[in-house]
């Protein structure tokens, strides 16, 4: 595994994100609508307010003490209220399809008996509630660039965003630097899409 990560630019939160592949899988979900180092802060918010990220307890939690935990000022995100089910209904799922353990969506056997390929992770990446396919794309992204987690074909799965040295999402963040670059194309994508669409 590749040194620590840098996503937050806080090391306890990005320490956090760097060891517990359940919390970098929520700070994925988190990322929409909000600024990334935000969205990504979020796990540290629930485990120092919930005092856990075992993906049992909080699937298990009561919806509105969760919802009361993730709205409480910082909010884990702008849309606190519909990310707290969110963030359940993902641990429900990692609880009953891969018995609590995020790392079995990369490294449960495929459909061939061995190692999933690349194609097979991004599928069970987009099926998680809350997980689309770009979402899925960027955190195979991550996972392959920053993680060390490269499963044959992992690039061509996850389309632009494993193109080598780009700086189209939160894979390609390892510095404020990158950050800010990240956050430029972005905005430059929206202008030009906002521009295309008049």
């Amino acid at each position: 595994m590749t040194a620590q990560l840098w996503i937050t630019g806080d090391d306890d939160t990005d320490r956090l994100l760097s060891e517990d592949p359940f919390a970098l899988l929520v700070g994925m979900l988190l990322d929409q609508q909000y600024p990334m180092e935000h969205a990504f802060a979020g796990p540290r918010k629930i485990l120092d307010r919930f005092g856990t990220l075992d993906p049992a307890r909080i699937a298990d939690a009561d919806p509105d003490e969760f919802v009361a935990l993730a709205t409480t000022p910082p909010a884990i995100h702008r849309y606190g209220r519909s990310m707290a089910g969110r963030v359940q209904a993902v641990a429900r799922a990692v609880v009953d399809d891969y018995d609590g353990d995020a790392t079995r969506i990369w490294t449960d056997a495929g459909a061939s008996g061995g190692a999933p390929t690349g194609a097979e992770v991004l599928r069970r990446l987009n099926a998680l509630p809350g997980y689309g396919e770009r979402k899925a794309k960027i955190f195979l992204a991550l996972l392959g660039k920053q993680r060390d987690v490269r499963p044959d074909g992992w690039r061509e799965a996850a389309g632009e965003f494993g193109e080598p040295d780009s700086r189209r999402s939160i894979a390609d963040v390892t510095s404020a630097e990158t950050l800010q670059e990240v956050r430029a194309f972005k905005k430059a994508q929206k202008a030009a899409a906002k521009e295309g669409g008049r």
